[in-house]
C-alpha cells in the first residue's frame, strides 16, 4: 500500500510566547454532551477540572442536534440489535468490540442525562417517546422538545457544571498546541484567551491530563451543518503532538440539508432524518419517489446510500437539489414534533405544512478522528479523545443516525472510569523544537470552495490529485499577521490534506467515502483503516488492515 507524505504544514502554530501560566490536574477542550459529561463525572475524582472552550458553552455542535440520541431503550428493543444495525450502517468499517461497548453501556448512560435534569419528550401514557431515524430497524431514538434534543442536553449538562464549583470553565479560548514532556506525553497547553483580563491573550496551562472533546472539522467544506467553531482544531492539535489520526475520509454528508441557492455558504440548515422517520419522503421534479427499490428501508436508508441516491438523481436530471415532502404530516404535527425545522424552514421562505423542502447533501460529521482505545486513549501519554473529534471505532464508514451524542456520553463515562487511576505527575514541557508556521486566513474560502468540488460527496482520482497539489500550495503560503482567522484556517488546511490523501489512496467506494472511478465496495484490498500521522510538520499516512466487520453473528 502506498504512503504519502506532506512536508509543507507547520509542525506547531506560530504564536507569542505565553503571558500567563495556570495549572490544573485535567483540561478538557470542549463544552458539548462529551466534554460536559467528562468533566461532570471527574471532578470528584481529580483534583481541579479545567474546561476551556473557543466560544461560551452552548457554541458547540451538541446544540443543534435535532433528532436525538439513540439507545434500546424501547419495548422489544436489544442491543443486539442496535448493533447489528450500527455495523450495517458502518460499512464493513467498524470496531465491533466499540459498537459493543456504545449499545450496551447506551441506555444506562441516557438513563443518567436522564436523572441529571434531561427532559426528553413522552408519550401520554408516561413511557418515552422514541422515534426511528435512517439505518434503524426499531423506534430508539429519545428526543426532546420535539426537534430540539441537542439543546435541551446541552442546558441540562450546562446547569449541573454550574452548580459544580469544582469544575473552573475558560470562555473564548482557542487551544494552540499541546505542551509535551520529556517522555513525548502531556505536560499541558498553550491557549488563547479573547478578553478574560488579565489571561487575555496566548497563556499556558500546566497539567498532568488532557481530555480532547473539542468537536469536528466540518468547516473544512463550504456547505455544512456544523456551526462556525468546527474548524478541526482538536485533530490538528493532537496530530502535531504526535496523535495518531484514523479514517479521516469517512465525512458523512447529510442527505437532506435545506438548499439555499448556489451561493449560500457556511452552516445550513439541517432538516432532521427524524421527519423522514415519522412518515416524510423524497421526490424528485417529477414528483417521483427515487429511494423505491434502491434500499430496502427506502427513505429511511442510511445516510450514505439515501446520499447517493440524491446526488445521482441530481446528476442525471442536471437539478441542483432533489425535495422532501412533508406536507401530509399535517400544520398540528409539524409544530408539535419540529417546531424549529418549522420555525427555521419559514425563515426562508418554505413552509413544510404547504410547501416542499429544497434539500441537498451537505458536510456533516466527521467519523474519523483522533484514534483511540476502547477507554478514550490516544497514542499520546496523558492524552485522550472523545465524541466527534475521535475515532473509537463505532462509526466505521459511516455513522447510524443519532449515534454521535451516544458516543460522546458513553465513551466520556469510560475516560472518567479510567483516568483518574492513570494520572501522570506534573510534568515540565520540554522546549518546543517543532517548525512554528501561519497560513493566512484569507485562503480559507479557497480551501472551502476547493474541498467541496473536489473532495466532497463524489471523488475521482482526478479531482483529488488537483485538490492536494492546491492544499499543499496554500500550506506553503505564509501568514503575514497572527490572529485567530490564521490558527484555523491552519488547522484546516492540516487536516485537509491528510483527509484529501486518504481519500486519494482508498481506491473504492465505502459508506460515506464515494469514489466514481471505484463505484464498488473492495475488501480485499481495502478492509482497514488509513492512519496519519505528524513528526514536525511531515505527515505520512499508512494502511492498517483489518477483517471487514459487517452485521453480527
Amino acid at each position: 500500500m502506498p504512503v504519502a507524505s506532506v512536508r509543507r504544514v507547520p509542525g506547531r502554530l506560530l504564536a507569542p510566547e505565553p503571558g500567563w501560566t495556570t495549572t490544573a490536574d485535567v483540561v478538557v477542550i470542549g463544552s458539548g454532551i462529551a466534554g460536559l459529561t467528562a468533566a461532570l463525572r471527574l471532578r470528584h475524582e481529580v483534583g481541579k477540572v479545567l474546561v476551556v472552550t473557543k466560544d461560551v458553552l452552548a457554541a458547540g455542535s451538541t446544540q443543534w442536534a435535532q433528532g436525538g440520541i439513540a439507545a434500546a431503550l424501547g419495548p422489544g428493543d436489544t442491543p443486539h440489535e442496535h448493533e447489528v444495525d450500527t455495523l450495517v450502517a458502518g460499512a464493513g468499517a467498524c470496531d465491533r468490540a466499540a459498537v459493543e461497548v456504545l449499545v450496551t453501556e447506551g441506555p444506562d448512560a441516557v438513563r443518567e442525562l436522564i436523572a441529571l435534569g434531561t427532559n426528553f419528550d413522552h408519550n401520554p401514557d408516561g413511557e418515552l417517546s422514541l422515534t426511528r431515524e435512517g439505518g434503524h430497524h426499531r423506534d430508539r431514538i429519545a428526543h426532546a422538545g420535539g426537534d430540539a434534543t441537542g439543546a435541551e442536553i446541552q442546558r441540562a449538562l450546562i446547569a449541573a457544571v454550574e452548580q459544580a464549583p469544582e469544575i473552573e470553565v475558560i470562555q473564548h479560548a482557542l487551544a494552540v498546541d499541546l505542551l509535551l514532556a520529556e517522555d513525548g506525553g502531556v505536560a499541558g497547553l498553550t491557549l488563547h484567551v479573547m478578553g478574560e483580563g488579565q489571561r487575555d491573550g496566548v497563556g499556558a496551562v500546566l497539567c498532568r491530563a488532557i481530555v480532547l472533546a473539542s468537536g469536528g472539522l466540518g468547516q473544512v467544506f463550504a456547505q455544512t451543518t456544523n456551526p462556525s467553531v468546527s474548524t478541526g482544531d482538536g485533530m490538528a492539535v493532537a496530530l502535531r503532538a504526535g496523535a495518531v489520526l484514523r479514517d479521516l475520509e469517512f465525512v458523512q454528508f447529510h442527505p437532506t440539508v435545506m438548499y439555499l441557492g448556489p451561493e449560500s455558504r457556511g452552516q445550513q440548515p439541517l432538516i432532521s432524518e427524524a421527519v423522514r422517520g415519522e412518515g416524510a419522503f423524497l421526490v424528485d421534479f417529477e414528483g417521483n419517489r427515487f429511494m423505491q427499490g434502491v434500499h430496502e428501508l427506502a427513505d429511511l436508508a442510511p445516510r450514505d446510500v439515501v446520499a447517493k441516491a440524491i446526488m445521482r438523481r441530481m446528476l442525471e436530471t442536471g437539478q441542483p437539489h432533489m425535495w422532501l415532502d412533508a406536507r401530509h404530516l399535517g400544520a398540528a404535527f409539524w409544530e408539535r414534533r419540529f417546531p424549529t425545522i418549522l420555525a427555521t424552514c419559514r425563515s426562508h421562505g418554505v413552509d413544510p405544512v404547504t410547501d416542499l423542502i429544497p434539500v441537498a447533501p451537505a458536510c456533516h460529521y466527521a467519523s474519523g478522528g483522533v484514534r483511540t482505545d476502547l477507554w478514550g486513549r490516544s497514542n499520546v501519554p496523558g492524552l485522550y479523545a472523545t465524541g466527534e473529534v475521535a475515532c473509537s471505532g463505532v462509526h466505521g464508514a459511516n455513522r447510524l443516525a443519532s449515534n454521535s451524542l451516544l458516543e460522546g456520553l458513553v465513551f466520556s463515562r469510560r475516560i472518567a472510569t479510567v483516568l483518574p487511576g492513570e494520572l501522570r505527575p506534573l510534568m515540565p514541557p520540554v522546549a518546543d523544537t517543532r517548525t512554528a508556521g501561519l497560513v493566512p486566513g484569507v485562503v480559507r474560502r479557497e480551501l472551502q470552495e476547493a474541498m467541496t468540488s473536489l473532495v466532497g460527496v463524489l471523488r475521482t482520482a482526478d479531482g483529488l490529485t488537483d485538490a492536494v497539489a492546491l492544499l499543499d500550495k496554500l500550506a506553503g503560503v505564509s501568514a503575514e499577521a497572527i490572529d485567530q482567522e490564521s490558527w484555523e484556517t491552519t488547522n484546516l488546511v492540516t487536516i485537509s490534506l491528510a483527509l484529501a490523501d486518504a481519500a486519494a489512496l482508498r481506491e473504492e467506494t465505502r459508506g460515506s467515502h464515494w469514489r466514481e472511478d471505484f463505484p464498488e465496495r473492495d475488501d480485499a484490498g481495502f478492509a482497514g483503516h488509513f492512519d496519519v500521522v505528524m513528526s514536525d510538520g511531515a505527515s505520512t499516512l499508512s494502511f492498517v488492515p483489518e477483517p471487514a466487520t459487517d452485521g453480527a453473528a
